[in-house]
């Protein structure tokens, strides 16, 4: 179940890509998801205050529909974001002439964008490839991969995450992108889950609501919250298992597809070395843990310091301390790997060696025990190179 594992794939879905030409390489940049004859669909979607067209319709379409989907199109190399009433128009002219190849009401078409912001949608370049993309869908694995690379940006590689349910009488596989802008509040970070389990969109949304708080509300690469972030689980109900009768084991296996996807985003996050498990044991509560996990792996000092693998817990130190949690630095242990290298917020001593050999691994642990309480979570973050500086300082020229 990851990456590399093996794809089951639900019943009741095609895919498929093609050119557009709004990517400049050259590249396919425009894909679709069919559902036959449509979807049961709840979806969460970024916190951030401005949203992209395709966020805006995409909620609005939801509702209109009850929660029905009959197609997802996704187009990359451009966010339609910041584009005014147009990039509105743009979008729904797009699901418009989806609607008018599927037969289906303009309202059942989940729209999706990725790219750069502030740059008129080409949508005319999108409706001219829409028939191709109809009449090319399949429903093999190999149209799911090419879906899947469609989608990426920055990404250096797709992210797919498959798991069967009743012995394989069903499935949960999902396809994400994501590399930079990753601060997920339910980056750019679009995620699509897929199931044939027959369910209700009140019942999905509960599930997926609480797969995401445990996963990719778990995560960041650079604290930035994009202005597209879609997370969409669609239920074609092709398998005849009604979600009812399988509920913990849905619920296990879509937390269990979520968390793989949320790990490969942070592995593939932009100019990444090291990913870092970061575990806040003995908070309060849950609330208070992530919210220092988030000072703690937005910090700067803290993502240049694990960039050079330099065990300079005195940066971690402070950022507790500047997290808006009010505790006693007095109870405060950190440790890097299996190493206190910080009693009581008072260094104390260690190998170095080896604290810089466990900060130089491709996946590392740092551990920060509070002594307040029980509750503990572990985020998933990562250090801070000269390689992101050159991604995103060049990203749109």
């Amino acid at each position: 179940m990851s990456g590399a594992g093996p794809i089951f794939l639900p019943k009741g879905f095609k895919f498929s890509a093609v050119t557009a030409g709004i990517k400049a390489s050259g590249k396919p940049d425009l894909a679709l998801i069919a559902a036959e004859p449509r979807a049961t669909a709840a979806a969460l979607f970024t916190k951030n205050l401005v949203v992209a067209a395709p966020v805006e319709v995409g909620r609005k379409s939801l509702a209109a529909s009850s929660g029905r989907v009959r197609a997802v199109i996704v187009n990359s190399g451009n966010a339609n974001c910041a584009t005014g009433q147009a990039g509105i128009r743009d979008c729904r002219s797009v699901c418009a002439e989806a609607a008018r190849l599927l037969n289906s009401r303009p309202s059942e078409i989940f729209p999706s964008s990725t790219g750069i912001i502030g740059v008129p949608l080409p949508a005319a370049k999108i409706r001219a490839q829409l028939k191709s993309l109809v009449e090319r869908a399949g429903s093999s694995v190999e149209h799911l991969r090419r879906f899947s690379e469609t989608i990426l940006t920055t990404d250096t590689r797709p992210k797919l995450a498959s798991v069967p349910l009743r012995a394989g009488s069903g499935a949960i596989t999902g396809i994400a992108k994501g590399s930079g802008m990753i601060h997920p509040q339910l980056a750019t970070m679009l995620v699509y889950l897929l199931t044939d389990i027959e369910a209700s969109p009140p019942d999905l949304r509960s599930s997926l609501k609480a797969a995401c708080n445990d996963s990719f509300n778990l995560i960041s690469v650079d604290g930035d919250t994009s202005t597209n972030d879609t997370v969409l689980l669609l239920a074609s109900g092709q398998s005849r298992i009604k979600l009812k009768s399988v509920r913990k084991e849905f619920d296990r296996a879509l937390l269990e597809v979520c968390r793989s996807l949320a790990e490969q985003i942070v592995a593939d996050g932009e100019g990444v070395q090291h990913v870092v498990h970061l575990h806040v044991e003995q908070a309060r509560n849950r609330a208070e843990a992530l919210q220092i996990a988030r000072t703690i792996s937005h910090s700067l000092l803290v993502k240049t310091a694990w960039a050079g693998a330099d065990p300079n817990w005195g940066r971690i130190l402070a950022a507790i301390g500047r997290s808006g949690i009010t505790l006693d630095p007095k109870k405060i242990n950190i440790l890097i790997g299996d190493q206190t290298v910080c009693r009581g917020a008072t260094g104390c001593p260690f190998d170095e060696k080896r604290a810089h050999q466990e900060l130089s691994k491709p996946e590392c642990n740092v551990i920060v025990r509070l002594g307040r309480g029980k509750a503990a979570l572990e985020f998933l973050t990562t250090d801070l190179t000269t390689d992101y500086v050159e991604i995103n300082a060049d990203y749109s020229t």
